[in-house]
């Protein structure tokens, strides 16, 4: 019988068994740093949007008070 080809016996399993839980303990870690990352690039996304939202609502607000501000002395204004 070949060493190590044939995985019988109580320690082989042990081995077997310890490999297999580092492995998914290595897969959940790592998967929790992805999650958290996304979490995070998500959240900074967010921030993101409300800014911009913020920015147009300021231009949509000064592009009104553009249109509905007197106009100068003397200014010809277009006809409606």
């Amino acid at each position: 019988e070949m060493e190590g080809q044939q995985g019988e016996g109580p320690q082989s399993t042990a081995d077997l068994s310890a490999f297999v839980q580092n492995l998914l303990s290595q897969m959940q870690s790592r998967f929790q740093q992805m999650s958290d990352s996304i979490i995070t690039r998500i959240d900074e996304m967010g921030e993101r949007i409300d800014d911009l939202e913020k920015s147009v609502g300021d231009l949509v607000q000064q592009a009104e008070d553009d249109v509905n501000a007197p106009a100068p002395e003397g200014a010809v204004t277009p006809a409606k």
